[in-house]
């Protein structure tokens, strides 16, 4: 079994903007190979590993945890500096003095500048940062700027993953490589138990700007049950108890309407079973992940979602509790244990 630090590491530190998950998804597939039957990547670019059960592949278990993250686009050159825009859910407000690659000719490593606060009208001190205040210093001259990046270009935002103390982590896109640690680990865990459905772990492409990768590669396998991983908002100053979950506690396991209420009782009655920590989530509209697209997708499949709780999210800094991806796991790996012929009968809806 890897270390949870190291291989969050590594799948952290490694870019995969939507649209653009190649990196993250060779190393991915690295991991995924050796413990599984098959892989492939489908045509808009989720990893699709299967692990064949016992029975005839008639019945099987989609996990699906996005791989992307979000970062920004270059859409000007400027006197010898970067503009840019962003791609999903990034608060400008963050983006001041962050370090960043811009995938260009060449990775060349920049920083997030703006005008210094001392030529600052007392006015403008007063307003929010926008993307029109920032700007991405490379070091190069107008000349070579223009030869070596083009409108389009992805940058990617750089930041060391780290261990906080003995049980956190803090680093960039945990949202989502906290799930995809915590599928690979489960492929880990399947290895040591007999189980009688396929399992399919997915690592879907664009879940930042649309769930588009869930929902062509859910389409494709056509699975009998989906669970979706993702994160979700842990308690921290600012944050109210009604939005938020505590962590080090286990996966948040979700209830509302996106989530089939049967399959949620199933995977309570696992964890129960199995003494796993646990905490619930009540999500009553979209839930905002790849469950949303899973659950519609063909004429419909019951979908669960397991939420792993961060802090600080769709920032540089997010972090987490090493050990609640590992509970994540083990819950994912005794739940497709625990599947079998009499599955569907005790989840149909009445």
């Amino acid at each position: 079994m890897p270390s949870t630090f190291d291989l969050l590491k590594r799948l952290t530190e490694a870019p995969g903007i939507s649209g653009n998950e190649e990196a993250v998804r060779a190393l991915i597939v690295e991991e995924v190979t050796p413990l599984v039957d098959e892989v492939r990547t489908d045509a808009l670019g989720s990893l699709i590993a299967r692990k064949r059960g016992r029975g005839d592949g008639s019945q099987s278990l989609m996990i699906a945890a996005h791989m992307d993250e979000i970062g920004l686009m270059v859409t000007a050159l400027d006197r010898g500096f970067v503009r840019f825009t962003k791609v999903g859910g990034i608060d400008w407000q963050v983006m001041p003095s962050q370090e960043v690659m811009v995938h260009g000719r060449s990775d060349l490593p920049g920083i997030v500048a703006s005008r210094p606060p001392h030529v600052l009208s007392a006015e403008e001190r007063k307003k929010q940062m926008g993307k029109d205040d920032l700007f991405i210093d490379v070091g190069l001259s107008v000349e070579d700027l223009a030869k070596q990046v083009q409108i389009g270009d992805f940058i990617s935002i750089q930041r060391e993953t780290m261990k906080l103390g003995e049980k956190m982590a803090t680093g960039k896109a945990f949202d989502n490589r906290a799930c995809v640690v915590a599928m690979i680990l489960m492929l880990h865990h399947l290895q040591a138990l007999q189980h009688e459905w396929d399992v399919y772990a997915v690592a879907t492409v664009q879940e930042e700007v649309g769930l588009r990768g869930a929902i062509t590669a859910t389409f494709g396998i056509q699975p009998t049950l989906g669970i979706a991983l993702d994160v979700t908002f842990a308690r921290q100053p600012g944050a109210g108890d009604e939005e938020t979950v505590e962590w080090d506690k286990g996966p948040a396991i979700g209830l509302g309407p996106n989530l089939h209420p049967k399959l949620r009782q199933r995977l309570l009655d696992t964890a129960k079973t199995n003494e796993f920590s646990y905490v619930d989530e009540i999500l009553p509209g979209n839930t905002g992940t790849d469950a949303w697209a899973m659950q519609v997708t063909q004429a419909g499949i019951p979908t669960g979602l397991l939420s792993i709780p961060i802090r600080n999210m769709h920032t540089p800094a997010e972090t987490v509790v090493l050990k609640d991806i590992e509970r994540t796991a083990r819950l994912l790996a005794s739940f497709a244990a625990g599947l079998d012929g009499e599955t569907m009968g005790a989840i149909q809806l009445d």
